[in-house]
Order: structure tokens, then sequence, then C-alpha cells
């Protein structure tokens, strides 16, 4: 939108431009904020880019949890920060082998005995006999801003107004406006399947008295069980529409 230039670089350095100032807000994985170690909040989870990382070890080894892993092990990752501090929470004295990709590898060539990896449907460890032993972290797409809250008053506006706008798609993705018409002797089976926010909107229908028009807003993933239960509670002419936007 007007107002606003965006920057394309490498995920890994977004954390690094927004907590030196370079850019304002960012938008990179969770787990790439960890790691950078820069002082960051977050403002919105964007709900995209879902992915794990995951300590996995060979599935010949007989290592089936963290339990299992002995002191001294070595560990083949590109996110040192978050796997370091995930087995010393666990009391685990290992070796760091820093990678920056393929870890998946690293044990078949002797470079490690374990990784610590990103999966999002665990098919790449799975390809190269991994086992998935434990969760360090769980990630997605993160909206976020440094710590140091700008000076600038129509910036701290601005990014409001930002947050405020995608926040409202997402809730938007998430919801469908239904609308139908329906007897007023209906109503108060109507109202008990369609609580919307806050309570259905109920209206007059032009020239018919005996009838009433219903909208309301409804998760998605309620629709079909709620279409249903309309129908047998007696509504008709039920439409169901996206959002573009909704504001809270």
């Amino acid at each position: 939108g007007e107002g606003f230039e965006v920057i394309f670089v490498r995920g890994a350095d977004i954390p690094e431009f927004v907590a030196d100032g370079a850019a304002q807000v960012g938008v990179t994985g969770a787990d790439l904020m960890a790691e950078s170690g820069r002082p960051l909040r977050e403002l919105l989870d964007l709900g995209f880019g879902g992915c794990r990382l995951l300590l996995a070890a060979p599935a010949e080894s007989g290592i089936k949890s963290i339990d299992d892993v002995a002191d001294g092990m070595r560990v083949a990752t590109s996110f040192p920060r978050l796997t370091e501090r995930f087995l010393a929470d666990a009391g685990k004295k290992i070796t760091i082998v820093p990678i920056s990709g393929a870890a998946e590898i690293a044990p078949r060539l002797g470079v490690a005995d374990l990784v610590c990896d990103l999966s999002a449907s665990g098919s790449t460890l799975r390809t190269n006999h991994l086992e998935e032993i434990a969760l360090v972290f769980e990630s997605s797409a993160r909206l976020m801003a440094s710590h140091e809250i700008p000076a600038n008053d129509d910036v701290v506006r601005r990014i409001d107004e930002l947050v405020d706008a995608l926040g409202s798609v997402l809730r938007g993705r998430q919801n469908r406006y239904l609308m139908a018409n329906t007897d007023r002797a209906s109503l108060d089976a109507i109202r008990k399947v369609l609580p919307g926010l806050g309570g259905p909107t109920v209206m007059n229908i032009l020239d018919d008295d005996s009838r009433v028009a219903v909208h309301a807003v409804v998760p998605v993933k309620d629709v079909y069980r709620i279409v249903a239960d309309l129908r047998l509670a007696g509504a008709r002419d039920i439409v169901v529409s996206p959002i573009d936007r909704l504001m809270a």
C-alpha cells in the first residue's frame, strides 16, 4: 500500500535488518527470529510456512528418545543456538557441528551422530532413514519488529495499521459470512445454531412480515455442520460468502 517499501532479502537476514533498524518490520520464520538471538518482538503469527525443528537420529542407531542421547555426541544443524539450548535444558553435553544446509546427510558422511533440522512433513527425514526423537521448536511465518520503539509517531501509527490490516485478512480467512431466510416462528431454533459474533443479525424482509433474514459470521471449520443444522431448523435460501477482511 501507499507509504510502504518492501525489501526482499534472505530469510535469515531479516531479523538482523529489523533489529538494526534498516527496516521497521519484517516477515520471516519464528525459528529464524529465535536463532538470531536479536531483540525482536512478534507482532503477528501469519499462519503460513508451518514447520518443526526436529532432533533426529539414524533409524539403525537405536536412539529413540532424548534420553538415549549420550554426552559427547555430535549434532549437525543450521540452528546451533536453538539446538544447543534445547539439549542443554535436557542436561545433555553435545558437540554442535554447524552446517549451512543438507543436515540430513551428515550422519551418512560420518560428520555427525544426530541432526537437528527443519521439517514440514517429515518426508526428507524418512528418505534419509532418520527418525524423529524430539521436537525442538515449532515455527511459522511471523510479522516482527524491533524491541526498540521508533521515535517517529507516524512510523508507530503505520506499523499499528499494518498489523490491523494483516490481522483482519487472517481473521477473514478463518470465517465466513452466512445469510439465510427463515420464518419468524423458527427464530429461536435458528439462534441456537447461529451464535455469530455476539449473536446473529435479524432483519425484516420487504413486503413479507412472516419471514426474516438472518446474517452471521461463522468459523470456516463449522460451516458444513451449521448449514446442515440451519436447514433442519427451517432456514432456506442459505448463502455462504468469503470475507476479505474482518476487523476486530
